[in-house]
Parts: C-alpha cells; structure tokens; sequence
C-alpha cells in the first residue's frame, strides 16, 4: 500500500519496533515527530524534532509531511507522579493539539492514538469502552487521552489502542533493571503462585498496529483494542527470559521476603537510590493484571512471534546492540526546562 506514515514519538521503545517495521516497507514514506532522538541512531534520517505542545511546529510538520496515516505514540509513560495530572499534560493536552493539527489537514486518511491498559485498574473488567477505572496520575491522563479523541470531531476513522505490558528490544526498562539483576545471578521470584498478567511481545503489538493501519476502515473506525498477547501466568514469561539470557531456571523465594526487600527499595527510592524492586514493582509480580484480548484476536488474528522467539530477539539485542544506547533525557512539559534522568 501507499502510505506517509508519522508517527508521533517514535524515538521511543514502541516506536523504534515500528519505525523498523516499516523501514525500506514498499511504498511507505516514514517520519518520526519527537523532541528526543531516537534510540536507535539508524533511525535519525526519519527524526523531526518537535515538541508535540507546539501546535504551529506540528502544524508546519503536517503541511510539509502531507501524513496520510498517523500513529500517535508520543506520551509521558512512567507512573512515578502521585498527584499531579499536568506532570503528564503532553498526554492529554498534546493529543488535543494534534487532533486539532489532524483536522485541519486533508491529506490525513486515519489515525491511531495511544491510551494504556492503565485505564482500568488491575481486576477491573471494563464492560464497554467508556468503563475506565483508572488507579494512577498517568492512567487518568489516559483516559483524558481516549475522551480528547471521542471528542475532537473527527471526520476520518479514529482508532484508540491500550497497550498491556510490552517488551521485547528497545525496551530500556529490561536492560537497566530485570536483565541486569538476573546476568549477576541475584533474580528472585517471589514464590511458586500463578500470577496472571497480560504482557506482550512488541513485535506482536507491531503487527497489530500494522494490520490495524491496512484494515479497512469499518473494522477499525471508532473501536478501542488491546494491543499485546493473551494473558499468561507470569513465571511462564520470567522463565522463558531466563532461560535465554542465563539458560537456567529461575530461583525462587518465599513471598515475605521479596516484600521486605521492596519495603527497603522504597525507602532508597526516598532518597534518590535505585534498587532491583519496589512496592510497585512487587504489586506488579503477585497480583493478576488481564486485559481483554479478545476483539483485537478476532479481528486481526493470532500474533505472529512466539514468547520463546521474542525472548531470543530480545536477549539478542540486549547482548549486541543495547549497551550503546543512551537513555533520553527527561523533560518535563510543565516548566519546559531538562533534566538529567537517574
């Protein structure tokens, strides 16, 4: 097919995977529209760098691009605000902007926002697309997200997307935290329990995206879909991760004590330490977290990467190529100012 793709915020995780997915793709012409580089340095050809609050920089992008397919990626994703929604203004008032700048440009033909699996708080199955239950700062900037873009007006199909826990290459978090811990031998899984989590290979949310992008457009126009793999019982993963970046099983301990390793983490967090878990962290390895799947299986299909080939491609890229890559700085949108990212 025949596409000019932008893409907003695809110097990130997601983003690199599907700038490289379409890279050198029969005629797609790609632009990345971020105010980072990219994580990938071979990418920089396709990276504008724009601040997506500045409507007339985006408004100008627009008219030189003529995007006919826009994905909108760009996004504060971490949850480490408490309080604050504005910490994460580039979420909601950033997609106000874009959809305003989307609007007022013919040749877009269909867009794709990001919203998070964060809308609805772990045990919440929603009931329809408008049952948000969100439980952080950065999952109600979400759900302002999804309602800026019901609300926009938009003459041309709309398509919201709530990623679950994605991994797989690019994917810094892994690199700094979980594959460090686990190549130094001191990765512990707190006991033997099952623990459903929904999680997803990138590569898989990827081609979802793709196929969503080529679907037509009753398919697709108006719809929310989960973008990742089917829930799975999470020592499943942790083992699968394990076996290709240390090619033993994971060790076990009793639940209490990684508890009380991640009561300590908290406290270094306090004061400005980084430690291998946290309270958040240990909520995310013992309490189930599902996502319905279902509408994106049945209308897309079955993802083509098993959880064995991602964890191959990823420990690939974690032994060959991620040592070099910086992480981007932080910036925060409200004071526009820079600074350095621990």
């Amino acid at each position: 097919m025949s596409m000019r793709l932008l893409i907003t915020g695809a110097s990130g995780f997601i983003g690199t995977n599907l700038v490289e997915h379409y890279h050198d793709h029969p005629g797609v012409q790609l632009l990345n529209v971020d105010w980072s580089p990219p994580l990938n340095i071979a990418q920089k050809e396709f990276w504008r760098e724009v601040n997506i609050m500045d409507r007339s920089a985006m408004a100008q992008v627009f008219a030189e691009f003529q995007p006919t397919h826009v994905v909108h990626l760009a996004a504060r994703t971490d949850t480490d605000e408490l309080h604050d929604v504005d910490a994460y203004i580039q979420n909601h008032e950033g997609t106000r902007i874009l959809l305003e700048v989307v609007k007022g440009s013919p040749s877009v033909q269909r867009i794709i926002v990001t919203s998070t699996q964060f809308v609805c708080e772990a045990g919440h199955q929603p009931s329809h697309d408008l049952d948000f239950k969100p439980f952080t700062v950065y999952g109600e900037s979400k759900r302002m997200t999804e309602m800026a873009t019901r609300e926009a007006g938009l003459s041309i199909p709309w398509t919201i997307i709530r990623p679950t826990t994605i991994w797989g290459p690019w994917s810094l978090r892994y690199r700094d935290v979980m594959f460090k811990v686990m190549r130094k031998g001191l990765y512990f899984h707190p006991g033997k329990g099952t623990v459903v989590r929904s999680y997803g290979y990138v590569g898989n949310v990827v081609w979802q995206i793709a196929r969503m992008l080529e679907a037509s457009s009753d398919k697709v126009a108006g719809k929310v879909f989960y973008v990742g793999d089917a829930p799975v019982d999470l020592k499943v993963w942790v083992e699968a991760i394990s076996k290709e970046l240390v090619g033993k099983p994971v060790r076990y301990i009793p639940t209490f004590v990684v508890r009380a390793a991640a009561l300590f983490g908290d406290v270094l967090k306090t004061i400005g330490l980084r430690f291998p878990i946290t309270s958040t962290r240990f909520r995310s390895m013992t309490s189930d977290y599902i996502t319905p799947m279902d509408r994106t299986v049945g209308a897309f299909g079955e993802a083509p990467f098993s959880m064995s080939q991602g964890a191959a491609i990823m420990v690939r890229w974690y032994d060959e190529v991620s040592h070099s890559v910086q992480a981007p700085e932080f910036r925060d949108a409200r004071v526009n100012k820079t600074t350095a990212r621990a």
